[in-house]
């Protein structure tokens, strides 16, 4: 048994995202199918980086467990929060509960930590009645799109982040799950991450990562990271203004600088963002459709939408892997 392929399979720069994969016959249960033939879903994962199985009705959160555990070695623990989710099931979340208006830049899950998710997993419960596509880009081509001079000083310089937990945005019990101090130095120690408390018990954390990792399975070099993300030039303008008037540069929830902790200038950021643009991809979500994502070879955002939308969540195999 194999699943039909719709869509055009090409060169690297020219991928179909996401690769849709329809059912042999109505009814067709795909759980089983995805267990019994890792042969034919393994390497167009790997090749095209995201997959869509549509028409098979993984529209509840028991069956979107099911294709996860299918399909992967070990449930991946969503580590350092950074965006409003709920648990909805064992290991199930919903997607990023931003408010419907905004627009969720694109960006590949924990990348700013020192481990993440391998696999994604994204499944349709309510389709909204406009917009809220899951954009999706192929970070290799992401990289091969920023100019030369750009990922050389990336590539040695890396990215500097910075998260305060302050006035805004998440406390840091609720990130690193602990109100005991010592705990949350301890592991910011084991992540090579600067710790900095405030009188008010406000806490700052700063960290160096890598712009561009190398895919353990294909060994093809990618553009991973948050630094985009995290900078509050992703920002819209005027959220922006209002964050930076009422807190400051140094009460931002986020931020984001060169390794060294130079600023980024704006061109590169530009720069970057246009990247990101050039290949994106979009898709319109039906219900039932089960989205799979290799999370280090594609990035993921969300539009704006009007309407109901509901839209579940899994992650799967760390890497590097946890020890169990």
């Amino acid at each position: 048994m194999h699943s039909r392929l719709e869509g055009s399979e090409g060169e690297t720069q020219t991928r179909a995202l996401p690769r849709v994969m329809l059912p042999e016959h109505i009814g067709q249960d795909l759980i089983p199918w995805l267990h019994d033939h890792s042969e034919i879903w393994e390497p167009a994962l790997q090749d095209c980086g995201a997959l869509l199985f549509r028409g098979f009705g993984i529209d509840r959160a028991e069956a979107l467990h099911g294709c996860i555990e299918a399909t992967s070695k070990q449930w991946a623990t969503y580590r350092e929060r950074a965006t409003p989710r709920s648990a909805v099931a064992d290991n199930i979340f919903t997607s990023t509960e931003y408010p419907a208006d905004e627009v969720i830049q694109l960006h590949n899950e924990n990348s700013h930590c020192t481990s993440w998710p391998q696999k994604l997993y994204f499944c349709c419960v309510t389709a909204s009645d406009t917009g809220g596509e899951t954009p999706l880009a192929d970070c290799r081509n992401v990289l091969a799109a920023i100019p030369a001079a750009i990922r050389d000083e990336f590539a040695e310089r890396g990215w500097r982040y910075r998260r305060h937990f302050g006035l805004f945005g998440f406390s840091w019990q609720e990130v690193f799950g602990s109100s005991d101090r010592d705990q949350v130095e301890a592991y910011c120690e084991q992540n090579a991450m600067d710790v900095e408390w405030g009188s008010d018990d406000s806490l700052t954390v700063t960290y160096v990562r890598p712009a561009i990792h190398v895919h353990p399975v294909t060994g093809e070099s990618l553009w991973f990271n948050h630094g985009f993300f995290f900078n509050p030039f992703s920002l819209d303008p005027e959220v922006r203004e209002v964050l930076l008037e009422s807190v400051g540069v140094e009460g931002l929830p986020y931020n984001t600088t060169y390794g060294d902790g130079e600023a980024v200038p704006g061109p590169v950021l530009q720069e970057i963002a246009q990247a990101y643009r050039a290949h994106t991809q979009t898709f319109p979500w039906q219900p039932g459709d089960l989205l799979f994502v290799d999370n280090m070879l594609v990035a993921h955002g969300r539009r704006p939408f009007t309407g109901n939308r509901r839209v579940l969540v899994g992650m799967a195999d760390p890497w590097p892997p946890e020890s169990v």
